[in-house]
This record gives structure tokens, sequence and C-alpha cells, in this order.
């Protein structure tokens, strides 16, 4: 992503073409599915570029969603669009307390045990439905030989501390499970 870019978040996804006037299915990222009709501009990503569009209209459609967007009014032009990445801009994004953070900040920071093991960086965060789970990158030379390791994010139990600042989260975890 260049660095003109790098303030981009992904939130969904073009699918299909729906019916012939341009219409295509939608699936969203969002916590709340809906949330996505919310940000506009969209940027959608053709060819490698990202490209603003206006959504003229969208409803529900079966368990899904589908739009339509300005300028599209056959399907052939729609197709064009299929399985495109939906991304806006960062600060279109609505402003959280001190206390709350998007998953996306956790992205790169140093994950740190309460007795100061550096146990590598975080780079996944799995969603399980019971919890959430960080996926930590191991430093090369680990002392306890892990490549990898999957921490719950369960806030106090396990994860004690986020520090936007230092980049670094503390964990209450064993570096050798």
């Amino acid at each position: 992503m260049s660095s003109q870019n790098q303030d981009l978040v992904v939130v969904g996804k073009l699918g299909a073409t729906y019916g012939i006037k341009g219409w295509l299915k939608v699936f969203s990222y969002t916590e709340q599915s809906e949330s996505i009709f919310a940000y506009q501009p969209w940027l959608i990503k053709v060819k490698g570029e990202w490209k603003p569009i206006q959504i003229e209209s969208w409803k529900k459609h079966g368990q899904g969603m589908v739009a339509k967007l300005e300028g599209l009014d056959i399907r052939e032009d729609a197709q064009i669009f299929t399985n495109a990445e939906v991304a806006v801009h960062a600060d279109q994004l609505p402003a959280l307390s001190g206390e709350e953070f998007y998953w996306r900040e956790l992205y790169g920071m140093s994950v740190v045990t309460t007795e100061g093991y550096d146990l590598g960086k975080v780079t996944d965060i799995l969603e399980t439905g019971s919890n959430d789970v960080l996926v930590v990158k191991a430093n090369l030379k680990d002392a306890f030989g892990q490549k990898e390791r999957l921490i719950p994010f369960l806030d106090e139990q396990v994860i004690k501390s986020i520090d936007r600042t230092a980049q670094r989260i503390e964990v209450d975890w064993d570096p050798g499970f």
C-alpha cells in the first residue's frame, strides 16, 4: 500500500452482480453489517488502484445486502467491481474513548509478559466466537523455541495493558505455552 493509502481501512468486499441494473452483492466486515453504508465515499480497488465511488442505493436481500453504485446502470458495467475490496479513510471511522481501540491498531505491537519477556509481535487476530485470539509471531531466537503463539484476548485476565504510544501489549502469559 502506498503512503497515501496507509490510512485506508478495508471494511468489506463486493460480490457478484445482482440483476441487470448494475447492483452488486456486498459483504461487510463491519461489526454491524449495515454500518458499511454509513461511510461515504467508498474507495473501491480496481486494477490495483483505489477509486472513490458513491452509493446510490442499497437494500437487504435474503441474508445479505446489495448495493447500487453511482454510474453503474447495467450488469456489464458492474461486473468489473466483482470481488473488489471496499475501503474507507481511517478518519471516517467513529472516534473511540481512551480505553477503546480498533483491532487494526494492535497489528505490529510488541507483546510482553508481565515479567518482561518479549513474546513477539501481533500479526493477526482470530475471531473464535467465545473470545478473540492474538496471533503473535515469536522473535527469531525465542528462548522457548516458539515460532508463533496464540494468546486469548481476555481483558484483565490475560491482557493486562495496551500502550498505544509504546506500541506494546502486556500479558499474563507463560512464554513456554
